[in-house]
């Protein structure tokens, strides 16, 4: 009988970065040379498929993640065994910190939302870096701050029952400069993907969408949208509309 392997795991598929890539790493102009070299020297990166898991609830963190390119969720399951999205994570942004600072197991998941490039840092590295990089403990400072600001943010957006706020406040947060450097005005999403993030139906978040189009605040195109207002989507002015 003719048995199959199962297909290799993220961590099976990982590979050196190349150049191109390593300059989609935000953190690495902050290094001195010899703390880039050890960085770069331990870095990974690898393809994660729709629906592969970077990080699952009660496993132990080996890697710092960031995604060089595509998009993943981070959510965890409520005591109803109902899936919360915490947030979006979109191209430029590293994860994780927080759980290898304190060397506790993982309280949510992030899955691939499309084909994603992944990267990731072992654990030591990770460490060894805030031992010996003013550079790079600012960084994760800064990391720290936003992401903080991310979640309360997030847990204001629970609350909010328009929808066309939800979608609005839902995509500044994935357009934000300081977590996720790469984005720039432009992020490639497709209105079933937001509508996962955001726990809306394709059909609701394409009437969101169109709202926040009339106003001026976005244009939306085949798979992507621009941010041409993003403090009017941060601010709490669309209530009134």
């Amino acid at each position: 009988m003719q048995t199959h392997s199962k297909s290799p795991t993220l961590h099976q598929r990982r590979r050196a970065p190349t150049e191109q890539e390593l300059k989609d790493i935000p953190w690495l102009d902050l290094l001195t040379v010899a703390e880039k070299e050890m960085a770069v020297t331990n870095l990974y990166v690898s393809n994660a498929q729709v629906g592969d898991y970077v990080c699952r609830i009660g496993k132990p963190p080996t890697y710092w993640f960031g995604v060089i390119d595509g998009l993943l969720k981070m959510s965890t399951t409520n005591a109803q065994g109902e899936s919360v999205t915490f947030t979006g994570l979109s191209p430029g942004g590293w994860f994780g910190e927080g759980t290898l600072i304190k060397l506790e197991s993982y309280r949510y998941n992030v899955q691939a939302l499309r084909n994603s490039l992944v990267a990731g840092m072992p654990t030591a590295t990770f460490q060894w870096l805030l031992d010996h990089s003013i550079g790079f403990n600012r960084f994760v400072m800064n990391q720290l701050n936003e992401r903080l600001g991310q979640f309360i943010a997030a847990r204001e957006i629970d609350r909010i029952n328009n929808p066309d706020i939800r979608v609005a406040r839902s995509l500044a947060a994935l357009f934000n400069p300081a977590l996720f450097p790469s984005v720039g005005e432009l992020l490639q999403i497709t209105q079933q993907e937001l509508g996962y993030l955001v726990g809306l139906s394709r059909q609701r978040v394409n009437v969101a969408l169109n709202a926040l189009e009339k106003l001026g605040y976005i244009k939306v195109s085949y798979g992507t949208i621009q941010v041409l207002n993003l403090s009017a989507l941060r601010s709490s002015g669309l209530d009134n509309t």
